[in-house]
């Protein structure tokens, strides 16, 4: 499964996830977007809401943008 995922780092609403639709996700984090803190963070925080492990998260594109395409 692929979803679209708009990240919002160094937020003080973190840690949230928004769903707008089916595919498409808000994700606020605390982390900063530096040394792939963000993405770390976010692989937790969508590992959370979707009770799945951390390895089967994976990054398509945008690992460095706000706007992310993560596969399930």
């Amino acid at each position: 499964m692929r979803i679209s995922v708009k990240v919002k780092p160094n937020s003080k609403a973190s840690p949230k996830v928004e769903r707008l639709s089916d595919s498409d996700f808000i994700v606020y984090i605390r982390e900063k977007p530096k040394d792939g803190e963000a993405n770390a963070a976010l692989i937790k925080i969508l590992s959370d809401y979707f009770d799945v492990p951390k390895t089967s998260i994976k990054i398509k594109s945008g690992a460095t943008s706000r706007q992310k395409i993560i596969e399930l």
